[in-house]
């Protein structure tokens, strides 16, 4: 059975509908930088999620190529992500989408090196016919941060951080956001198919403790 990083780490990808702490630890992530509404129809988002999904299904399924990657194993393709931001704005202003700037990343097995990322990268390039060439292989820890499940559309968002940050001032925590890491959400539905009522998405924030 492949391995999946939603049920094996069940902490991080499906937490509660209610705040909790949690420290989380340096991963790896395949990722694409970009700015603008991810809305935009045709725009730097959409074509940014394309460019992901095209190197790592080419990773997933390089043992049927010439590269064999050492200590694979069959796994599904872990769930698109995001790391938000907006030029002087702490977390991020939802009524200003056109100001958003985002990382879009989806995690990386454990095994796969580099020089995997890059032999995926110009494989994914030539098959597909795609221009891959902002893809970057991306080390990420986030360290402690608080998290909970958002049920429904993105633009409800605010009530949960407000929970979120309501639950921090009782715990004596506050966000974190001088320390460079960022508003971070987690797709665990497929907008296409879901309707906006359903949406899962896992909201997490760094924080560090009162002083």
């Amino acid at each position: 059975m492949a391995f999946d990083f939603k049920k094996e780490y069940r902490e991080f990808y499906l937490p509660p509908n209610r705040p909790e702490l949690i420290a989380v630890p340096r991963w790896n992530y395949l990722a694409v930088r970009g700015e603008g509404d991810p809305n935009t129809e045709g725009g730097a988002y959409q074509r940014a999620i394309g460019v992901l999904y095209a190197v790592a299904y080419t990773l997933k399924m390089s043992y049927k190529t010439d590269h064999q990657i050492a200590g694979f194993y069959d796994y599904v393709v872990p769930p698109l992500e995001g790391f938000w931001y907006q030029e002087g704005v702490d977390g991020v202003d939802y009524s200003r989408k056109e100001a958003f700037r985002w990382i879009s990343v989806i995690r990386l097995p454990d095994f796969v090196t580099e020089e995997d990322f890059r032999w995926a990268v110009e494989t994914a390039e030539r098959k597909k016919k795609l221009d891959c060439s902002e893809a970057e292989f991306l080390p990420v820890e986030e360290g402690l941060c608080v998290q909970m499940l958002h049920l429904g559309p993105f633009d409800d968002e605010p009530a949960s951080v407000a929970r979120m940050d309501a639950y921090l001032a009782e715990q004596g925590y506050v966000n974190d956001w001088e320390s460079g890491r960022l508003h971070h959400e987690i797709y665990l539905s497929d907008a296409r198919r879901v309707p906006p009522e359903k949406w899962k998405t896992v909201i997490r924030h760094p924080v560090r403790k009162l002083t």
